[in-house]
């Protein structure tokens, strides 16, 4: 398979799967209530132990070979510091966007980095495809369901959520042409959204995977971890 159309397939899959945890997110009212309920928070928690995978196995280690210690520690700074401040401006607008900004701080520089991978002709890039993907699903079923409380229209949400996945090719390219030769930038880049989806999992993400009364919920993210580790063991 030649790259472009390697980086077309790899991508437009990872991004597929946000628009399909959505639609999967669409059926509602699971049957009895209180498995609705262990469901929802153990799928939360499932997309907060996968991001977690994404900065301690991939984000993490990728972009501190690319850059010195000095510019590791800034770029994490600023990156806690400005997802902070966009929390700030979230909380004053009411908004209901911290799993859909925590998925997207995700899924950018990951697909940047896959097609970066792909144009350095490097081993990884299909196991790296399938950890993206498999993160997105739980994400795109957390941000619909949180979206969705917030007031937001199931057709408008889905829509969004196709527009970001076209947008997988469209970055990839861009990580496939511009940031290959720049090892720098991606390092920068991969550092800064680890520390952001960082502070987002446990400003946001975390309280809402707990469950009065049920302990079940919080193991979903243990496995989600355990996802990223997985895949992270195969690359060895």
């Amino acid at each position: 398979m030649d790259p472009i159309t390697q980086l077309i397939l790899c991508t437009a899959i990872a991004g597929g799967a946000i628009p399909l945890g959505g639609v999967i997110a669409s059926f509602e009212n699971i049957r009895p209530r209180w498995l609705e309920e262990e469901f929802r928070h153990t799928v939360i928690a499932f997309g907060g132990g996968a991001l977690l995978s994404a900065v301690a196995l991939v984000l993490i280690p990728h972009g501190t070979e690319l850059i010195a210690t000095w510019e590791t520690v800034t770029a994490f700074a600023a990156g806690g510091l400005c997802f902070w401040g966009l929390q700030i401006l979230l909380d004053r607008s009411q908004s209901s966007a911290s799993q859909l900004v925590a998925m997207l701080s995700d899924f950018v520089p990951e697909v940047i980095a896959l097609g970066a991978v792909i144009s350095g002709g490097k081993s990884g890039a299909i196991l790296l495809a399938v950890i993206i993907t498999l993160q997105n699903l739980p994400e795109g079923f957390n941000a619909f369901r949180e979206l969705r409380s917030g007031g937001m229209t199931s057709r408008k949400i889905l829509f969004w959520f196709t527009v970001a996945a076209v947008l997988g090719p469209l970055l990839g390219f861009s990580g496939y042409h511009l940031l290959a030769d720049e090892p720098r930038i991606l390092g920068w880049m991969q550092v800064f959204a680890a520390s952001g989806i960082l502070y987002l999992v446990f400003e946001d993400i975390a309280p809402q995977a707990t469950l009065k009364n049920s302990s079940f919920p919080p193991l979903g993210a243990v496995f989600g971890f355990l996802l990223g580790l997985f895949g992270k063991l195969l690359e060895g």
